[in-house]
């Protein structure tokens, strides 16, 4: 039922508020144009007065003008033996404008102006809406006597835009007043009105308008609106590389997730020794550049590499290709998969199982029907995570592809390659369809199935529910993925203290102090960076995940969708998207701290959203009611009761943004500056140039760095022991 008393406030503030609007927007549009009209005045004078006497050089005195005053054009009138202006020299457009009007009144109260050496502006009634146009005298030496006059044209340009800058900040002031007032008299709980209108701002400023952005630019060919590039994008020349990367997708999906949940059944649901030590090593594909996994396969599997060669001397064996990527995008992305099902498998109230268990259920029946569809939003979301990375995977690809076409690589080369911002734009864009098709299908899975498990008090301890074989069976299979993990980081490490991998395999400690010392500036700034987007971004994927779960509101879908894109779209197009959005008024961005930091916040939001969703599936709303019938407001219930329920979820996000932060390469390569370096991008030049030693020590470095951070993070964000589980068997 509408509040008639709240509404009355709201028309009664809104039209005070548009007429204050209305006042300041007016003031300062005349304030502008007075000082602006004053100093073009002023500009076009200067110019005139420096008319060469000499007729010979007027040409080339004309030809300066552009460079002078941008985009302004002349036409030099001279005075005949009755005193009458007649055209000597000048540019078309004034021209033109000469011989349109030149028998007009207003041109003929101009010339008697310009008679008296005071130079005359056309009224705006007068002038075309993008230019000015102006008559003023050429004097002779002496400053007292004309000897011809010039007619200038000046385009509005930056002027018309500012205009329209200040015309949108006010109407913008207006509308973000109009809604937090309605949000404050009439929403029931504001707190929630206001987290939902900062959410759908976040969206569509830094998700929306720079895709769309990027999406208008398609439509141009060489400046002109055009479906030339759509034609091409849609042609069959580019339906293989885009079935590629579907296919791709799901293969490394498939194995990723079930990798993933092998390693988080093992570390969360059964008593194994070590689980820290699994854990930090199952998370470690995450922590480097990656190509610098791509570049160990190489090293050590490629037509030439120190095992398939050197060791076992294989000659027809080739890593490049589907089962290449496959190999080197899951050991990169089943981490993905494993830290969002650990938090999933953490948080099961192991309740339903010991009553399972206490009738007679068998561990495996146990399993099949309780355990696994409970982690079934678990599972989808690690799926549509891991489908919607390998899609946007272009690195990898890039070294490893062989002649297997992706669409990614495909739009790189055209960035990159060809120049072609529009063409990559459309086949970054095309990718959005499998992603999108997945994200419907897995919330459809999702929106059918109750999964609530926490429904008070947590349960702390849990039914082992796997046999000693198949305890064993997992260790064996686990204890194998880490092993081959942990070769590959010791071929990095060993290429610090290699001279040339591959071709010098002599000892030296050369590259270290070379590379710290080239590197210092970028691991400091990739270290900040990283430092403040990680809690930023941890912060606002939780609360996005409990508007998302536990709220319905108008265009909530709408909001679930933008928030998931980024993840979807290629860091190539998020770079080109970034630099057309914000390298003018008035976000201009490009080149700061700031583009650098919302660009991780924003990349990386989609997997805290799919972790935190994933975990408050779980958790009984009434509990959160409770707290809330107790007087807690929205914030209170956040901060108090599910923030400590989704601690691991939480911990997840900040881990995995700080992460991906310190390892980011495609989309903040277009975004870095000279002040703003990344380590990822410094360890690809090196990389690129076949300073393999080099490329080591800092991703090395990098390591360290983050597992220091973690250890850091768990240390200053101390479990409460609500999830805290006992394995018994």
């Amino acid at each position: 039922m509408v509040n008639k008393k709240g509404l009355i406030k709201l028309l009664t503030a809104a039209l005070v508020f548009a007429a204050v609007d209305v006042w300041i927007y007016t003031a300062l549009l005349g304030s502008f144009r007075s000082y602006h009209e004053a100093n073009s005045l002023k500009e076009v004078s200067l110019f005139a007065k420096t008319a060469p006497s000499d007729e010979a050089y007027v040409g080339e005195w004309l030809a300066g003008l552009p460079d002078t005053i941008e985009g302004a054009e002349a036409l030099v009138l001279g005075i005949d033996e009755d005193w009458n202006f007649v055209p000597r020299e000048g540019m078309p457009a004034a021209r033109a404008i000469w011989d349109a009007h030149k028998d007009g009144e207003e041109f003929q109260r101009g010339l008697e102006s310009v008679y008296y050496l005071l130079p005359y502006k056309f009224p705006p009634a007068r002038r075309s809406a993008s230019m000015r146009v102006y008559l003023l005298p050429i004097p002779d030496e002496t400053g007292y006597e004309i000897t011809g006059a010039l007619l200038m044209t000046v385009p509005e340009g930056g002027a018309v835009q500012f205009e329209g800058l200040i015309r949108s900040l006010a109407i913008l002031a207006w509308v973000l007043f109009t809604v937090l007032f309605a949000v404050a008299v009439l929403a029931r709980d504001p707190i929630t009105g206001y987290a939902v209108i900062f959410l759908f701002g976040i969206a569509i400023a830094f998700v929306a308008y720079p895709l769309f952005e990027s999406f208008r630019l398609t439509f141009y060919d060489e400046g002109r609106l055009s479906l030339n590039i759509w034609k091409q994008t849609l042609s069959p020349r580019y339906l293989a590389p885009l079935w590629g990367s579907i296919k791709l997708g799901i293969i490394t999906a498939s194995v990723s997730m079930v990798i993933g949940f092998a390693f988080a059944f093992l570390t969360e649901r059964t008593g194994v020794r070590g689980k820290k030590l699994i854990g930090t090593l199952a998370t470690m594909p995450v922590i480097s550049p990656p190509f610098s996994l791509t570049l160990s396969i190489i090293l050590l599997f490629g037509n030439n590499g120190l095992i398939t060669r050197q060791l076992l001397g294989i000659q027809n064996f080739s890593v490049y290709g589907l089962g290449g990527l496959v190999l080197v995008q899951t050991i990169g992305m089943f981490p993905i998969a494993y830290m969002t099902l650990s938090s999933v498998l953490k948080s099961i109230d192991s309740t339903v199982e010991d009553a399972a268990l206490d009738l007679q259920a068998s561990r495996l029946r146990t399993f099949l029907t309780i355990t696994l569809p409970l982690s079934l939003p678990g599972l989808l979301s690690a799926w549509l995570l891991v489908f919607t990375n390998s899609l946007a995977d272009f690195a990898n690809p890039l070294l490893l592809a062989g002649s297997y076409r992706v669409l990614s690589v495909e739009a790189y080369i055209e960035v990159t390659g060809r120049s072609n911002l529009g063409g990559g734009a459309a086949l970054s864009l095309l990718l959005l369809m499998p992603t999108l098709t997945a994200f419907f299908a897995q919330r459809y899975w999702v929106n059918k199935k109750s999964v609530v498990t926490v429904t008070g008090k947590p349960s702390t301890r849990l039914a082992e529910l796997a046999t000693k074989p198949v305890r064993i069976a997992l260790t064996v299979f686990v204890g194998i993925c880490l092993v081959f993990i942990v070769s590959l980081y010791g071929t990095i490490i060993a290429g610090c203290f290699v001279k040339n991998w591959g071709i010098d395999y002599s000892f030296t400690t050369a590259n270290i102090g070379e590379a710290l010392s080239r590197g210092w500036q970028s691991i400091a700034s990739t270290v900040t960076l990283a430092a403040a987007a990680t809690p930023i971004a941890g912060i606002i994927a939780m609360a996005a995940a409990l508007i998302v779960v536990r709220q319905t509101f108008v265009g909530k879908r709408v909001l679930e969708v933008l928030l998931m894109t980024p993840f979807a779209v290629p860091g190539t197009l998020l770079g080109i998207s970034y630099i057309l959005a914000f390298n003018k008024p008035p976000m201009l961005l490009v080149g700061t701290a700031v583009i650098i930091v919302i660009n991780y916040v924003i990349r990386e939001l989609p997997v805290g959203l799919e972790t935190g969703a994933a975990s408050l599936r779980q958790i009984d709303p009434s509990i959160e009611e409770a707290a809330q019938d107790l007087g807690a407001d929205m914030s209170k219930v956040f901060t108090s009761v599910v923030l400590p329920l989704i601690r691991p979820s939480f911990l997840t996000s900040m881990s995995y943004t700080f992460v991906r932060s310190m390892t980011a390469v495609s989309a903040v390569i277009f975004l870095i500056s000279a002040r703003w370096y990344h380590l990822t991008v410094q360890i690809y030049n090196f990389s690129e140039n076949m300073r393999f030693g080099l490329a080591s020590v800092l991703s090395t470095v990098l390591i360290i760095i983050v597992l220091a951070v973690f250890g850091l993070m768990q240390l200053l964000v101390r479990d409460r022991g609500l999830t805290a589980k006992n394995i018994v068997r």
